[in-house]
């Protein structure tokens, strides 16, 4: 695919003016995060003004005996077609508590989506908790020591 001056300006432009805010919240966390659906919620005006639409795909694929969902986000250009496409994939676990076959597999949908349009739109997730969140497996943090009468012998 080759893309013209005018579509890689439309890309560029729709990146830079894209604003997907985190308007989730994880309470179990304690930390929030932004969605596929708060990313599409943020480009659809841009969409708009710029003459394009956003196609997203899902294909299930087996790598290694492991089920992945392969996202694929397709911007186009109403008259001159397609501007640039991002695969993303995510796993299916194999078992997720309290939910049932269809369940993970939307979840891993979701989750591969919302990457794609990452992608494809330059959306900087540095400091997305997923990216840095060790749901409290990590270093444990270092306390002051309280000084209490116990601590010292009199």
């Amino acid at each position: 695919m080759t893309q013209s001056k005018k579509e890689i300006k439309i890309l560029q432009s729709i990146q830079v003016e894209l604003k997907a805010p985190k308007g989730q919240t994880n309470k179990f966390g304690n930390y929030r995060y932004r969605s596929a659906e708060d990313i599409l919620e943020a480009v659809k005006p841009l969409l708009n003004k710029y003459g394009t639409y956003l196609t997203i795909s899902d294909d299930i694929v087996e790598v290694g005996g492991r089920v992945y969902v392969k996202a694929t986000a397709t911007l186009f250009e109403s008259h001159q077609g397609e501007i640039a496409s991002v695969n993303a994939f995510a796993r299916e676990a194999e078992v997720k508590k309290g939910m049932d076959d269809a369940q993970i597999t939307g979840s891993a949908s979701s989750y591969a989506r919302k990457y794609a349009l990452n992608g494809l739109f330059a959306i900087d997730d540095t400091k997305d908790p997923d990216a840095t969140n060790d749901h409290g497996k990590g270093k444990p943090v270092a306390r002051k020591p309280r000084i209490t009468e116990e601590t010292f012998d009199l």
